[in-house]
């Protein structure tokens, strides 16, 4: 009889949550995973599957048993469970009992101790089809699921009905009832094109016998599928497929059997600003849109139909039938709205509360036009644009297409701009003050959307972490972290030469409201170095290298990128490490005597040679690494650094620094203190000893 088969449970519902789906899956099988090592039955690989009408686990090669264990248990020790007749005292009495045997069914055991009663108690493993009933509904029972439902008279809930339970290991049912439905052999294909029972032989067989009844379970097949189907379909038409990865997944949550159909609507509609009729589209009616070669919009969708039609005509029209008003409605928001300039729009911003504390958005907008003033001013930017972008900035979220569509915020400000007469850089700023919308997403292009969009990410931080509202664990309700991100990105990635507690103190000096003191401004700057090091790590360098500069508490973002590349390049030369922990030595002697300088070195207390070399290098090279640093060349300031190793070297050999004579050992110190700033200047190459 094999000890190992295969096992496999399949919930079967009504429809799931499309956006959803994949996530319960997913936690499906790792609650379940996890709950069947707990228990101590082995296996080989797993697999979830999921459609809109079920979840699926698969176990390959599950232990149909747990190992049988024995353990031991230790008592009394033996001098004290019998006495001097050697009679068993009350001590070996109830451990016996404590065990169900007799005294004279226990043994004694030489311990640590000494020697001590045992006993070894044989516990036979659990059948896994015991065990597995149990483990499913504690497995279901956690998964993230935000609202549940009840159904019929029954007091357990789920996210949706439950209709159907099947449960096998090898060929066998696993008898159990979960949500009131019994465990059975028996799936289900297609709701339309395969309906009725279907018999599961095995796990094995899953996946064959629910395609060939129109259903494929695994996700990432139906996925693979509906691409290629688009992609086919779209390269037939002459045109091409745009498929967005979160309509993607969607799309492959709503259906079983997917099959690719496309449809057109009239060109009128084609006046409308194209990334509102995307949005529709892909909002309400879950449609891949077409392109032409230039990128322009084709009175052209794609649509994902769950059954394969003996007459996909009619499809197809009901489908151009829905769009339409969708459309029209698209296109009436347009026209209404390019009725009023974005300036006449103020007034309503008065009546939108931006956040309690910090008043409506139109004193947002006046917040954000000062201090993108003041950033600018800074690098000598016009300011002319910014004044008259900033003013505008936040208009287009009270036009009926954003209301509509609130992903569209900046995209549409940009039309709505282009209608009133702005330029093209006011315009184009609209939509730039959102840039990066998320990790990777491009930076602002104009000079004026870049300056709003740092005056626009700074007022939010400022102000919010004024109201004490700062990002705890997962709770990030205002996206500072990426706010603050996106920060960083367009400050280095643009080379702005600008220090973020001058930033910050820009910002809090804006609030009228609210007072943003020394403390608060302190935890911004704390949270801007948690996403510096953050950032950098994503980028592959190591803890210790962002630590090593982030000790020097520096505020400027183009000067911490320019010393941690420094760093990085340092830390892979071949003295880096020998250098490291000469600092570290040099740090912990000047810090365990409270080294503070209060003369300049004395050349005449220069005795040894080893010591006599080392200052006359360090005094050679400071002029020239000070200027290395003045011009943010610190890469060159260390490899210049890097030619001390082997004169440390030999000073740390030959030289007792804490000599008897307390004038050459402040003088020595002194000298450590020199060299120990020369490194300072640039990062504390400490951290990088190993």
């Amino acid at each position: 009889m094999t000890s190992h088969k295969d096992f496999i449970v399949e919930l079967g519902t009504e429809e799931l949550p499309p956006l959803s789906l994949e996530t319960l899956a997913r936690a499906f099988h790792q609650n379940l995973l996890q709950l069947i090592d707990e228990k101590g039955l082995d296996h080989q690989q797993s697999h979830y599957y999921a459609t809109p009408r079920r979840l699926t686990v698969v176990i390959e090669q599950l232990a149909i048993a747990q190992a049988d264990k024995t353990t031991q248990r230790q008592g009394p020790a033996v001098e004290s469970a019998f006495d001097a007749d050697g009679n068993p005292t009350q001590a070996a009495t109830g451990f016996a009992r404590s065990c169900g045997v007799a005294v004279k069914e226990l043994e004694q055991l030489q311990t640590t101790k000494g020697l001590r009663l045992a006993f070894q108690i044989s516990e036979k493993g659990k059948p896994a089809t015991e065990l597995l009933p149990e483990l499913t509904q504690l497995a279901l029972n956690k998964l993230p699921i935000a609202k549940t439902m009840h159904w019929g008279d029954y007091d357990y809930s789920f996210i949706r009905p439950v209709k159907w339970l099947l449960m096998m290991q090898g060929e066998d049912v696993i008898p159990c009832t979960l949500y009131d439905c019994a465990s059975s052999n028996i799936t289900h294909g297609h709701r339309f094109l395969a309906a009725g029972d279907l018999t599961l032989s095995s796990a094995k067989d899953y996946l064959e016998l629910l395609e060939s009844h129109y259903v494929i379970a695994d996700i990432e097949t139906r996925k693979n599928k509906i691409r290629e189907q688009v992609l086919e379909l779209a390269k037939d038409l002459g045109a091409t497929a745009v498929i967005d990865p979160q309509l993607l997944d969607e799309v492959s949550a709503l259906v079983e059997w997917p099959v690719a159909l496309s449809g057109d609507f009239e060109q009128e509609f084609l006046s409308v600003p194209q990334e509102a009729l995307i949005s529709t589209m892909a909002k309400n009616q879950k449609y891949f849109h077409l392109q032409d070669d230039n990128e322009q919009l084709l009175a052209k969708f794609i649509t994902i139909a769950n059954i394969q039609s003996y007459n996909p005509k009619a499809i197809i029209e009901g489908n151009e039938r829905v769009i339409r008003p969708r459309l029209a409605d698209a296109k009436f928001f347009f026209e209404q709205d390019c009725k009023h300039s974005l300036t006449s729009k103020l007034p309503q911003l008065e009546k939108i509360v931006f956040q309690k504390q910090l008043g409506s958005l139109f004193d947002k907008t006046v917040r954000i036009k000062k201090l993108a003033v003041a950033i600018s001013s800074k690098t000598n930017v016009d300011t002319a644009n910014i004044e008259l972008a900033a003013t505008i900035c936040k208009s287009d979220l009270v036009t009926n297409m954003v209301g509509e569509f609130p992903s569209l915020q900046g995209i549409m400000g940009r039309y709505y701009a282009l209608n009133d007469g702005q330029n093209e850089e006011v315009a184009q700023a609209m939509d730039e003050i959102y840039l990066p919308r998320f990790a990777g997403d491009k930076l602002p292009e104009t000079q004026t959307g870049l300056y709003l969009a740092l005056a626009d990410r700074l007022d939010t931080l400022t102000g919010i972490f004024a109201t004490g509202q700062i990002p705890t664990g997962n709770k990030d309700p205002f996206a500072l972290r990426r706010a603050t991100l996106g920060i960083l990105r367009i400050i280095i990635e643009k080379q702005l030469p600008l220090d973020l507690k001058d930033l910050v103190q820009l910002a809090a000096s804006n609030f009228s409201t609210i007072s943003v003191n020394e403390e608060t401004i302190t935890k911004i700057l704390d949270f801007f170095a948690a996403r510096i090091k953050a950032m950098y790590l994503d980028q592959g360098f190591s803890s210790t290298i962002i630590q090593s500069v982030q000790e020097l508490e520096v505020t400027v973002p183009l000067d911490i990128d320019a010393r941690i590349k420094a760093v990085k390049s340092f830390n892979d030369m071949e003295q880096a490490e020998s250098l490291a922990k000469a600092n570290k030595r040099v740090a912990n002697i000047l810090s365990k005597n409270s080294f503070e300088q209060k003369q300049a070195l004395d050349d005449t207390l220069l005795l040894e040679p080893a010591e006599l070399q080392l200052a006359q290098v360090i005094s050679k090279i400071s002029p020239e690494v000070k200027k290395l640093c003045e011009n943010a060349n610190y890469t060159q300031a260390l490899s210049l650094l890097a030619q001390l190793n082997t004169d440390i070297d030999n000073f740390f050999d030959s030289v007792m620094v804490m000599d008897e004579d307390m004038a050459l050992r402040q003088n020595r110190l002194t000298l450590l203190n020199q060299l120990r700033n020369l490194f300072i200047a640039i990062a504390d190459i400490s951290c990088l000893q190993k």
